[in-house]
């Protein structure tokens, strides 16, 4: 991919919900103006990279959206009230005096998110639909996020947007009784396109900052728009901390070959300071205002690696107790399969084998979609610890499997082989 290519897709990651926004403000049917939406970007990123990139992107890309729009409508079955409304739009497209969208600089991401997020929706449809209509996520990495099929999940996101249709869903305000619903809802949109970044789910590369940028970019917008009194500011406070906190460690993760380098062994000095500042901030800004929810428990163990200044010196009895905490707030599998690490690291690898045991006897973490992988791994580093080189290697190698990841694939591969050749058994 040459730079004019990244910079054209760059471009369209950023307009792409600028426009379903304005398509959705007009039409009011999200299903149809979604399609329409990826008809023009299609266009778009056949004809830029050859002929250049236009003068006014946003509006190129909504008069194309229009007119596949108009297309989609007259094309449905209900063609005689949905004419009406193309001929509306066609007009509107030709009209001198009319523009054919909102102004420039008007960002519809946040209220796309909302819309998203209507109460007529599962929660898991929301969040799903989020993904993919403002994050960019694709099928495939929100099925992965989710523990389930590519299919299951295209079709979930199909009916959600039919969910949408029927329910008249318009470009309107939360209402005071679903407002605080949404709102959760939307942190958690931003809290998986963060983590998709932050790992990938497949691929040649560890990361993609396309991904956590416009999730901190979006929580910020988030944080910003909400009263400073409000109790969903302060999680959504740290939301935002916990993404700022953990981007910082993202320049120490690969070495100069694409290698993932694992916690302990990072350069601290490649660490973003300026992030960890800003993190730390605004988690001790809420820390201490009432109740605390599971994004600042996270934030505040973010906190906790962010500032120690070497591995050494890692508070991991304060890590694990909040650990603890986190998980009666939110008893999921990802959360008790990081405390097992916690406490490994403050009481010593037996501990954490224990540990290990018993949350698989209760809650069967090394069967769960979204920790299977980890698991494997996770007890194949005890398993090193306590002097079982053999097995420890086999249960890495099998994680590698698990795994679409090549940088994973290979750092796991790499701690097999260090124990015991390829070829073993």
């Amino acid at each position: 991919m040459n730079d004019r290519t990244a910079t054209v897709e760059d471009l369209l990651r950023t307009e792409a919900p600028q426009v379903l926004g304005a398509l959705v403000r007009r039409f009011g049917q999200f299903d149809i103006a979604e399609d329409a939406v990826q008809e023009a970007l299609l266009a778009a990123s056949r004809t830029w990279p050859a002929e250049g990139v236009p003068e006014n992107p946003r509006s190129w890309l909504i008069r194309v959206g229009y007119r596949k729009m108009v297309d989609l409508l007259r094309s449905d079955q209900a063609r005689r009230r949905r004419e009406q409304e193309a001929g509306l739009a066609e007009l509107a497209m030709h009209e001198p005096a009319r523009d054919a969208g909102p102004p420039p600089d008007t960002d519809d991401s946040l209220t796309l998110l909302l819309l998203c997020c209507h109460p007529a929706l599962s929660t898991t449809s929301q969040v799903a639909l989020t993904l993919r209509a403002v994050g960019g996520l694709t099928t495939a990495e929100i099925a992965h996020a989710y523990g389930t099929t590519e299919n299951t999940m295209g079709t979930r996101i199909s009916r959600a947007k039919q969910q949408l249709a029927r329910a008249g869903a318009r470009f309107t305000p939360p209402s005071d009784a679903d407002r605080d619903g949404r709102i959760t809802a939307v942190m958690q949109v931003l809290y998986l396109v963060f983590n998709e970044g932050y790992t990938t789910s497949s691929g040649d590369e560890l990361t993609r900052v396309d991904l956590t940028h416009e999730a901190i970019r979006l929580t910020r917008m988030l944080h910003d728009t909400l009263p400073a009194d409000d109790a969903t500011t302060s999680e959504a406070t740290g939301l935002l901390a916990l993404m700022l906190l953990t981007e910082a460690r993202q320049p120490a993760r690969t070495n100069d070959h694409g290698e993932l380098v694992p916690l302990e062994q990072q350069d601290r000095t490649r660490w973003r300071t300026d992030l960890i500042h800003e993190g730390t901030a605004l988690i001790d800004s809420v820390w201490h205002r009432g109740q605390t929810g599971p994004y600042q428990l996270q934030a505040a163990i973010a906190a906790a690696h962010a500032t120690a200044e070497s591995p050494e010196q890692t508070d991991w009895p304060q890590i694990a107790a909040l650990y603890l905490w986190l998980e009666r707030l939110a008893p999921t599998a990802p959360v008790r399969l990081s405390r097992v690490v916690a406490v490994a690291k403050a009481y010593g690898p037996e501990r954490g084998l224990a540990l290990l045991d018993t949350l698989n006897q209760r809650h069967h973490l090394d069967q769960d979609p979204l920790t299977h992988q980890r698991e494997r791994a996770v007890r194949a580093h005890l398993l090193q610890l306590t002097g079982h080189p053999t097995t420890a290697a086999t249960l890495y190698r099998e994680a590698a499997t698990l795994t679409d990841n090549h940088v994973e694939q290979r750092y796991l591969h790499d701690r097999a082989n260090h124990l015991t050749p390829p070829d073993h058994d």
